[in-house]
């Protein structure tokens, strides 16, 4: 007998057990299809039962590898336009942010890539920073993280069970439709 998606998530149709949900949501992740996870990604970094999108993406940024940490980091600088980047560079933290954006780009952070050594150097709380930021600008970056961390469903389940259970029920209302 295969596995049966459709049983797992009706599990999470009413909520779900949030004690179950990381072990659960890895099963999901493996058997799912990637866009039904960034769905259910966004409804959990959405939801006014999680922290801030930006305070999670801190979070996972602390938890992630340097080639993750760089890719996070790339999109969410990739989503902001010269005046949102600005804002950030002259920001709280903005010199230190400042310091390695212009050891990369000559001071254009928008007209390159960070690597995984240039992420690594950053901190949960600066990438929090730019995450807001990066939300502010344009909100549409939810969506386009979510389908970033759909990749990483390792990750992800860092974020503990209550965040996972939401995600989950949202992967069941989408799946059912």
């Amino acid at each position: 007998m295969g596995f049966d998606l459709g049983s797992l998530l009706s599990q999470f149709a009413g909520g779900g057990n949030a004690a179950s949900a990381p072990d659960q949501f890895h099963q999901a992740a493996q058997n799912a299809p990637a866009d039904l996870i960034s769905q259910g990604l966004s409804a959990m970094f959405r939801s006014d039962k999680t922290p801030a999108f930006g305070q999670m993406a801190g979070q996972l940024f602390g938890q992630a590898n340097p080639t993750q940490q760089a890719g996070m980091l790339n999109q969410m600088l990739g989503s902001m336009g010269p005046g949102a980047l600005a804002s950030l560079l002259g920001g709280a933290g903005g010199s230190a942010l400042s310091g390695i954006f212009g050891q990369i780009t000559g001071g254009a952070a928008s007209q390159s890539t960070l690597t995984p050594d240039q992420a690594s150097k950053l901190t949960p709380a600066q990438v929090q920073d730019i995450a807001q930021h990066a939300e502010q600008s344009n909100p549409g970056i939810v969506d386009k993280m979510s389908s970033f961390y759909a990749e990483h469903p390792g990750l992800v389940k860092t974020l503990g069970g209550a965040a996972l259970a939401i995600a989950l029920a949202k992967m069941a209302e989408n799946h059912r439709a």
